[in-house]
Formats: C-alpha cells, structure tokens, sequence
C-alpha cells in the first residue's frame, strides 16, 4: 500500500479537527421524543433487516428527464412519474423511501433560477410519496431526502456554517410541513456540512429522527478525508439515530465502511445505500450493468456485517431491490 500524500495526510488531519470541532459546537438535544421517533425506533428495533428504495434519478433518466435538468422539477411537472417510481420500490418490499429532492435547496436549485420554489418543491415530493404509501396499504416511512448543498464549506470554500445551517432549515422545514417522517441526510463528504446539515434539520422539526450519510468513495474516506471511524464517532455525537454510507463505487467499497463504524458504535443502528456499480458510458449515458442477482449477494453480505437498513444509490432498479428483499427475507406484503 502507498503512503499517504503530503496534501492527503493534511486533508485527513483537517477533517479529525472538523469532526472534534463539529462534536464540541453541538449543543442541542438528539431527537425529541414523541410518535416520529417512536416508529422509527420500532421498525429499526424489530430485529429485521429493513429495505429501503433504490434509484430515483436512474428511473426518471429512463422515463425521459434530460442530462442537466433537475429531477425535482417533475414533483411538479410530471407526479404521476414520481408516484409510479415510488410504487415500484413499495412493491419491491422497500419500506423506507426517499423523497425526489435530493438537490431541492436553495443553492442548488438556485442554479436553474427556481431557489423561490424550495417549499412548493419539497412539500408536494413529501405530499407525493405519502399518498403513494397510503394508496399500497402497507407500512413504510417517508424519508426526506436532503443532498449536499452544492458549495463547499468555509474556510476552504465560501458558505459559512450559519448560512449552511439556514439553507438545510428551508428544506428541512418545507420536508416537515409535507408530512415526512424522518430525514434522511446523504451523500455528504464534509463533516462540517454534514453537522450544519443535521442543525438545520434540528431547528427546523426536533422531533423528526434524523438518518445521516457519507460517501466513502476515496480509499475508504470521504473526498474531503473523512474516515469511517471519525464519521461514526461525530455523527453519534449529533445524536442522529442512525448513520451509514451510500452512493460510492458499488457494494464492495461500503462493506468495510459498515464493519468499520460498527467497531466504533455498536449501538447505533447502520444504514448501507450504495450505488450497484461503476457505470458504463456509451455517448453521454450512463449504463449501469450490475445485474439484480448480484445486488441480492451483496444485500446479504452487508446485512452479515451489522447494517440493518439496506438499500441502493444509483443504477438501482425495482428490479435490484425485489431481488435485494427476497435475499434478505423481506417481505413484499408486510
């Protein structure tokens, strides 16, 4: 193995400062107590893997969303779209699900000139999938699905901690006032973000749980140098009710990750949401060309190494997760 870069070394050192720097600035409670918390905590504790969704992006590309325009945009414009992509996972036994409002804050969205529709946005993609849990007749949580803010975060970049914090807030509160029942905080890098991210979320609804995110897809740290165990050690200091990674290079890159953040928080409870592969382009698309078989195998190795909450990121189909549920004894009608 080679060593580590001067420049990594330095990255990886910043980033454990972050981390103790984000676990001595909090100083707000976990999670109030209350019906939210209550569900969460039974589903998670009952012993069972849970499924969670899979791709939404990869669903709307096949249905017609162009490269570049945000997917947000067709809570909107197309809903009958968005609920059939929901429906999809349902049937496919997912029991968590994620809004589509992955980039719905105001920065991102800001980029397409549409930073004044965050609540219309975000509310009606909570509104959506609550309807579409409730037309399915089972039992499955809403999950309000918040990405990175598009920025990166001060001293290295411009966005300051408090504008962070208000910007997560927005979203989080237009997420609440549509009816979810947790955030779900992802695909983070920064822990910085990462904790600006779960105060915001905090302001906004202290007593909606919170599940938060990294992506380790640099040498089994985040791209900003973060590692598993550091992710885990500040994210339980948040006191968020469940942490894990997603997105990635594929399966195989998020195994060590869960077994590594078990090591150092036994007792929270891990989420595994990786993408199923390293695409293929062919002309500006992106094939992804994992087969559901072999999302099944991994399914089973990730629930092996103590995550309860399996799902997966990118390239995923309803197809990947049928096959991810029947692996893990899941079942379709529960």
């Amino acid at each position: 193995m080679s060593r580590p870069s001067r420049r990594e070394r330095t990255a990886r050192g910043a980033e454990r400062a972050a981390a103790a720097a984000a676990e001595s600035s909090w100083s707000g409670p976990p999670t109030q107590p209350g019906p939210r918390l209550d569900r969460f905590r039974s589903l998670l504790t009952s012993g069972d893997p849970i499924l969670a969704d899979g791709a939404m992006g990869t669903m709307l590309f096949a249905a017609g969303l162009s490269s570049g325009d945000p997917p947000e945009t067709w809570n909107l414009a197309h809903p009958d779209v968005v609920r059939g992509v929901h429906r999809g996972y349902l049937d496919a036994g997912s029991r968590i699900l994620l809004t589509n409002t992955f980039g719905a804050n105001r920065l991102r969205l800001a980029l397409h000139r549409l930073e004044d529709r965050v609540e219309q946005l975000n509310r009606t993609a909570a509104i959506l999938l609550r309807a579409e849990v409730t037309a399915a007749g089972v039992e499955a949580l809403v999950a309000g699905d918040i990405g990175p803010s598009g920025e990166i975060m001060a001293p290295l970049g411009t966005l300051e901690r408090e504008a962070a914090i208000d910007v997560f807030a927005e979203q989080a509160g237009a997420l609440a006032a549509g009816g979810v029942d947790l955030f779900w905080i992802e695909t983070m890098s920064d822990l910085g973000e990462m904790a600006a991210a779960i105060a915001g979320a905090r302001r906004a609804s202290p007593a909606t749980p919170v599940v938060a995110t990294m992506t380790f897809d640099t040498r089994g740290h985040t791209m900003m140098g973060v590692s598993p165990e550091d992710a885990a050690r500040a994210l339980s200091a948040l006191g968020v009710d469940a942490i894990g990674g997603n997105c990635g290079n594929g399966p195989d890159e998020i195994l060590p990750v869960i077994e590594r953040m078990r090591a150092v928080a036994p007792d929270l409870p891990l989420v595994a949401k990786p993408n199923i592969g390293i695409p293929v382009f062919v002309g500006a698309r992106a094939e992804y060309r994992t087969p559901p078989e072999t999302m099944a195998t991994e399914a089973a190795a990730l629930r092996a190494r103590g995550a309860t909450v399996i799902g997966a990121c990118c390239g995923s189909t309803p197809a990947h997760l049928e096959a991810m549920a029947g692996a893990l004894g899941v079942s379709e009608k529960s």
